[in-house]
């Protein structure tokens, strides 16, 4: 034993002299591994896996699935520090549950100009009850210091057939290689999906003959697979995304069929059309859809009698928004109960839509409910159905030749408006009789922000005047929502956080919840800045942005607004009496493709100054190569508003 330890100790003084960057090729430990503390591709790296597998395979004798992991870590720095801890979560209950076995870490440092080992000890891993269906087991790596590299690896034990071991490529610190070698015996066919978008570096296959056998009633071949990703960046999450469970690079599995070695067949996947069948008869969805007897004498003669269809489907959608609540629960395939709302008064996403389908069908109103996955839910699969993905449900109503998606779950959703968390691309429309089809599910309207500013410049050098703001989409929405909810919290919002403003008075002209536009006015004051004989007056008093929303080094996902955005600031300036000194320079920019403009512009005209700032996101989602050019326009519109000064001089 002695004698093996002094050859590893030796092996590792020899690679410690060999190496000049990181191995990424093995889980030998080299010089560079231990003495590098900086990944020269992201700088602000705390910590990075250096090489990592995983091999899963049904084990021949117990037929429980095995994922061997093995991994080397690398920590940069004390901020990488939190990456010494490793959780691991297991599903199951009792006996039938998930385990980790062979759990096994070894912490290299170099201290005192020498290679030291510290293995983890069993003592140090901890098991506990995560929730009701899911334990977790958790250890941390010990004498961990900056520069420290890990060497650990587990077994995890799986009676999960129906969910083979997913794998992900990419986490939040960035990874050098990454291969995951699952094999997969021939009576379990799975979807396979490679979510990410990231290209594969190895993407092998093969067959392997008579690789499990159940005694004499059969044998089964194997498909051997391997997966390798190279240099794959870590994934940081940022503003403008969805769940990043719909880009971060991973591969998974999704049962199709079982066969079993006694010639049985098990059909997991199955047909929309077979999805549509049940779901036709499905006691919490299809027969709540045809609950017309509880939707009877639930409208006035007033809404009945309206002859225009659209009225009549405007307020069928505005009854339904203010008789009944949503308590912001998400049901929609189980506890579905269209006369329990009726009752209650309040209820979930589905049965708050489902009535909203009913009582527009119920006066002809052509009507279909829509599935879809929320923002923060991910994208549903499309290829086939996978009925989990799903999290939600609502209406497109056809009136004429318009259609209209409609969610009756908010009170200051205006008719066709869905909330934000609906904005995830497409949905699943729903037709028993002609057949179901995808659907875009996206914004129906700009959102504008504008405000218009006018200024005069009293005895005192104090600026005095009105800003007047109009706001549409979800713009409106959020401004409604706050100032209906408490309007001096949204004045004090903005006194708060412009507090070199004196806010005087503020008043809105909007009254009504649903109205697609918020409008409002401000009237203002603000002391003017002398140097010497020279007045600096900064225009902006409201600002869109206070700083770069996008500040990584790389992105790898879309940013994704959710839906099409366009601002607006003009400032009107009285400079009776004054002489300009200085004025900001112009600017005009342009997003790649013609997806964006920026124009800034200032001009003196008699007794104004007049300054005009608009730019826009002509797209909801720009891919990823755009993310550099938005960065950059993002800093032209901070800086922008932060260094445009208009500076005066008062006429002799």
């Amino acid at each position: 034993m002695k004698l093996l330890l002094r050859c590893l100790v030796f092996s590792i003084i020899l690679n410690l002299q060999a190496q000049s960057s990181f191995n990424s090729e093995s889980f030998s430990v080299t010089k560079d591994d231990l003495e590098l503390n900086v990944y020269a591709k992201d700088s602000t790296a705390n910590a990075l896996i250096i090489y990592e597998t995983g091999k899963s395979y049904v084990d021949r004798g117990t037929f429980l699935l095995k994922s061997e992991i093995k991994k080397k870590l690398k920590i940069l720095n004390r901020n990488g520090f939190d990456k010494a801890t490793e959780t691991i979560y297991l599903y199951g209950k009792s006996l039938d549950k998930e385990r980790v076995k062979k759990i096994k870490a070894t912490v290299y440092n170099i201290e005192n100009g020498q290679v030291t080992q510290t293995q983890l000890d069993k003592s140090a891993i901890f098991e506990e009850k995560y929730d009701e269906n899911r334990t977790l087991v958790k250890f941390t790596f010990p004498n961990i210091k900056e520069g420290s590299v890990i060497i650990y690896s587990y077994t995890l034990e799986s009676p999960y057939m129906f969910k083979y071991k997913s794998w992900y490529f990419q986490e939040d610190i960035p990874k050098l290689y990454s291969e995951y070698s699952p094999s997969i015996p021939a009576n379990w066919e799975y979807n396979i999906k490679l979510v990410g978008g990231k290209k594969l570096h190895t993407n092998t296959s093969s067959l392997r003959k008579n690789c499990l056998q159940s005694g004499g009633a059969g044998s089964s071949d194997c498909g051997d697979y391997i997966y390798v990703m190279k240099d794959i960046p870590a994934f940081i999450e940022e503003e403008f995304m969805t769940t990043k469970e719909n880009y971060i690079a991973r591969i998974e599995y999704e049962l199709k069929v079982f066969r079993g070695f006694d010639g049985r067949i098990k059909r997991y996947t199955k047909t929309w059309k077979n999805v549509e069948s049940e779901f036709k008869t499905d006691n919490s969805f299809g027969r709540q859809l045809k609950k017309s007897s509880v939707v009877k004498n639930l409208l006035s003669e007033t809404i009945v009698n309206e002859t225009d269809p659209l009225k009549k489907a405007k307020a069928i959608f505005e009854y339904v928004q203010d008789t009944y609540t949503w308590n912001e629960k998400f049901n929609i395939f189980n506890d579905v109960s269209v006369k329990n709302l009726v009752r209650d008064k309040s209820g979930n996403v589905s049965e708050i839509n489902i009535l909203l389908h009913n009582l527009l069908k119920a006066n002809n109103i052509s009507v279909k409910p829509v599935l879809l996955s929320t923002r923060n839910n991910g994208f549903a699969t499309r290829i086939y159905p996978v009925m989990s993905d799903f999290n939600y449900v609502i209406v497109q109503a056809t009136i004429g030749d318009e259609t209209f998606m409609l969610d009756a779950t908010d009170d200051y959703l205006s008719f066709g408006q869905l909330p934000f968390r609906c904005l995830n691309q497409y949905g699943r429309m729903l037709d028993f009789k002609e057949g179901g089809y995808w659907v875009d599910i996206k914004a129906n309207q700009l959102s504008f922000k504008k405000y218009r500013v006018r200024l005069d410049i009293d005895d005192d050098e104090t600026l005095k005047g009105t800003i007047k703001g109009n706001k549409t989409g979800y713009h409106a929405l959020r401004a409604k929502k706050n100032y209906f909810n408490n309007s001096e919290d949204y004045l004090n919002y903005y006194i708060n956080k412009y507090p070199s403003v004196q806010f005087i008075n503020h008043e809105s002209e909007t009254i009504d919840k649903i109205n697609p536009e918020f409008s409002e006015e401000f009237e203002i004051e603000q002391s003017i800045e002398r140097v010497g004989d020279n007045l600096y007056i900064n225009p902006f008093l409201i600002e869109f942005l206070d700083e770069n929303p996008l500040k990584l080094q790389q992105r790898t996902y879309p940013i994704d607004f959710g839906y099409k955005n366009a601002f607006l600031y003009s400032v009107e300036l009285n400079i009776e009496g004054y002489d300009v000194v200085d004025i900001p320079k112009p600017v005009n920019l342009n997003l790649p493709n013609k997806t964006g403009t920026l124009l800034f512009n200032t001009s003196v005209n008699d007794n104004s100054v007049i300054l005009f700032f608009k730019f826009n996101f002509k797209e909801a989602i720009y891919d990823s190569p755009y993310y550099d050019s938005l960065k950059d326009y993002f800093a032209s519109i901070v800086e922008i508003q932060k260094n445009s000064l208009i500076v005066l001089k008062k006429k002799s």
